[in-house]
């Protein structure tokens, strides 16, 4: 009876803990099983270094060095990858994986490369995935008559559906006119 009392104990210091603390440490694999019931995860391809040394037995070292790992394009499929990021054994870290969550995701998810739609030639405009050649043709024809203010007036010229619009935002980027003159 005195165990089960101090396993509730223990189990609510955590949870209020966890509340006060956003970023708190946990110390044990133990800790990490009733977070991982309660939904805590942490995503091993974004983590940040205060994500990271949230697992018990990681250094500040080596939270670093995985996160500068993910920030160059490295992705973790599993928690093998991450064990020999970091050269120790599986074992280990096997913990881990009650709350580490391993997601793919493209690289044009995570940062588009943006395209100038004043300064981009026709072929530049192209490599945007929702442009095609006919489209980007068009994206530089209308801007003869002048660049274009920003999405909206882009969109205002080139008769473009709300949708296709939408599958451009976070492609396109634009000179500031007024500096531009």
């Amino acid at each position: 009876m005195l165990k089960k009392l101090f396993a509730q104990a223990t189990i609510h210091s955590l949870r209020r803990r966890l509340q006060q603390e956003p970023y708190y440490r946990f110390q044990s694999f133990d800790e990490l099983a009733l977070a991982a019931k309660w939904g805590i995860c942490i995503e091993a391809n974004t983590a940040s270094v205060d994500d990271w040394l949230r697992l018990p037995g990681i250094s500040i070292h080596q939270a670093r060095s995985l996160t500068r790992l993910t920030q160059s394009g490295l992705f973790f499929s599993c928690i093998e990858d991450v064990a020999a990021a970091l050269s120790i054994a599986p074992q280990k870290i096997q913990g881990w994986t009650k709350v580490l969550q391993f997601y793919y995701y493209a690289p044009e998810q995570l940062e588009p490369v943006t395209v100038d739609v004043n300064t981009a030639s026709a072929a530049q405009l192209a490599t945007v995935p929702a442009i095609d050649p006919f489209l980007s043709r068009a994206i530089v024809h209308y801007r003869e008559s002048g660049p274009y203010r920003d999405l909206a007036d882009l969109q205002q010229r080139l008769r473009l559906t709300s949708e296709a619009t939408a599958a451009l935002l976070h492609y396109l980027s634009f000179t500031d006119v007024d500096s531009a003159s």
